[in-house]
């Protein structure tokens, strides 16, 4: 199966609910994992030519990466549910979901914190963890 790659702040409590949320909405496993403090993180963001000022969610998909909202809406496309319509959103000019978008990134420790420790998912998700 093909699969993409997200890309996260591994930090972040807003970024790992992300993750969680992903991995609950993603049962074919589509999405694999990386932090983008690990070096496969490091690796990929320098193979795909991520700017340096991006550090939430990445995503790497068919040999591109997509940064902001274009990468939250182009993951919104492969989840189940509702989440799914998010897609939709795209037709919106860029500037405006990006504004959107920088607003929250930007206040994502203040809202929700930094990690102190990293999750342990279960074996079965484990494996879609790029960085063991």
């Amino acid at each position: 199966m093909e699969h993409a790659i997200v890309l996260f702040d591994g930090d972040c409590n807003f970024c790992d609910s992300s993750v969680q949320f992903i991995i609950n909405h993603d049962p074919a496993g589509y999405y694999q994992f990386a932090s983008l403090q690990s070096e496969i993180g490091q690796e990929l963001s320098k193979k795909y030519k991520v700017p340096d000022d991006v550090d939430s969610v990445v995503l790497i998909k068919d040999g591109q990466a997509y940064v902001k909202s274009e990468g939250a809406l182009m993951i919104s496309n492969h989840l189940t549910g509702l989440w799914k319509l998010a897609y939709y959103l795209k037709p919106f000019p860029r500037a405006i979901r990006d504004g959107a978008y920088d607003i929250v990134a930007k206040n994502r420790y203040k809202v929700f914190g930094k990690l102190d420790s990293c999750m342990l998912p279960p074996p079965h998700i484990r494996k879609r963890f790029l960085d063991k």
